[in-house]
């Protein structure tokens, strides 16, 4: 089978350079191993799909921690509302919400995936369920694939396999296989945007708790530096916890040991310890006679409370009237500083997006072109560019696959 560009991978980075490829007036062969397309993309943003930020390119770069500056040329050429437009003119409806991160008004996935496919198809793109075993490299440049149906032969190809999370959608890592056959370093693959394990026993204690208003700090203990402080949303889990802060926050996280990295946490961020403490006074005076572990729901979520009161050393029998000043001072320091040692990070599997990938320094940051082998290209997470969450990964993939589309001749 011929055709001008061959893409691996019909995930979001896949479908995106096929349609713009198309459009071009190239002809276009994806290869998915999945029965359907944008398998991953369906189950973004808790099935919602997050499709971009908007904000301008340098917002996105500065919530790109690797591999900001490379994609840079990239992300200039297809912006945040160059993402928007291309949707809406498919006849997706687009909303801004908290945090600039946007959404189909219909708040279902499946529309985005689901124009990207109709549009490809439309424009004449064939997707065909194989997967690519081993890429035809004769004279330094690509030819094509060897797939476990047969051989497609290919002016352009472009690597588009996405990196390891996720497994269940299709993403097992394939492209690393094909980057390093051509010569490519890939750099160590973990999980990023991932939930993290802590030591102890007490975010089991409160497992199932979801804060919607409370602040983060991390600490490297090593370079004795704030590494990321926020205020979002977090989840108490079996294992320690997870929710967008916490995904936010493990992207910081590498070579974990233990006592490296410590949580703070601070539930009650919109109050000083001054205003905080008078708070308390306030609510104690209420309930003089009350014992100190039914004294908090007022200002607490229940299944923090014995936690709390374990933490903060004071007995959990004790009148709230007899409770002294430095005992308050105590509570109040474990209120807005809840320290928690991490363990480490939940395996990749369970991660949003793969940190790592292949490097960026053998690629063309204008056309994500192989230094290596000619005709070559690589897009989407398969590189070594990771974001935080609120729609910068997609807006990755999105730009990265323009960048190659409009690179073809």
């Amino acid at each position: 089978m011929k055709t001008d560009i061959l893409i691996i991978g019909g995930g979001a980075a896949g479908m995106m350079c096929a349609v713009q490829s198309a459009w071009a007036g190239h002809e276009v062969i994806v290869l998915e191993h999945e029965k359907k397309p944008c398998q991953k993309l369906n189950i973004t943003g808790k099935g919602r799909c997050n499709v971009t930020n908007n904000c301008d390119v340098r917002t996105v770069i500065a919530n790109t921690p690797r591999g900001g500056k490379f994609l840079y040329s990239a992300l200039s050429r297809f912006t945040p509302e160059d993402t928007m437009a291309f949707f809406e003119s498919l006849g997706i409806e687009l909303k801004t919400e908290r945090g600039n991160r946007v959404f189909p008004v219909s708040d279902k996935a499946f529309d985005i995936s689901g124009a990207l496919i109709n549009a490809a198809k439309e424009a004449g793109v064939r997707i065909v369920r194989d997967e690519a075993r081993s890429l035809i490299i004769e004279g330094g440049a690509v030819r094509g694939v060897y797939g476990r149906e047969g051989e497609y032969l290919a002016q352009r190809v472009v690597v588009a396999c996405g990196g390891l999370s996720y497994p269940k959608t299709g993403s097992t890592g394939g492209g690393y296989k094909l980057a390093r056959q051509a010569g490519h370093t890939v750099t160590e693959c973990v999980g990023s945007l991932v939930p993290v394990e802590m030591y102890g026993s007490e975010c089991r204690e409160a497992m199932g708790l979801s804060l919607k208003n409370c602040g983060l700090t991390v600490r490297d203990n090593v370079s004795e530096k704030t590494v990321f402080s926020d205020m979002g949303e977090m989840l108490f889990t079996h294992f320690g916890m997870s929710g967008p802060l916490v995904l936010s926050a493990s992207a910081h996280l590498h070579d974990i040991e233990k006592g490296r990295y410590t949580f703070t946490i601070d539930f009650k961020p919109a109050l000083d310890e001054k205003k905080l403490g008078e708070r308390i006074l306030r609510d104690f005076s209420e309930i003089p006679n009350r014992d100190f572990d039914n004294s908090l729901g007022r200002l607490l979520p229940a299944s923090i409370i014995p936690v709390i009161v374990k933490r903060s050393g004071i007995s959990p029998a004790k009148k709230v009237n007899q409770i002294t000043r430095e005992e308050r001072l105590r509570l109040i320091a474990c209120i807005k500083g809840f320290t928690l040692e991490v363990r480490g990070l939940r395996p990749v599997e369970e991660a949003i997006i793969t940190r790592g990938g292949v490097a960026t320094d053998e690629l063309s940051p204008k056309t994500l072109e192989s230094k290596l082998v000619s005709g070559l290209h690589f897009i989407g997470e398969v590189i070594d560019a990771d974001a935080y969450t609120g729609g910068f990964n997609l807006q990755i993939a999105w730009a990265t696959a323009y960048a190659a589309a409009t690179s073809f001749t």
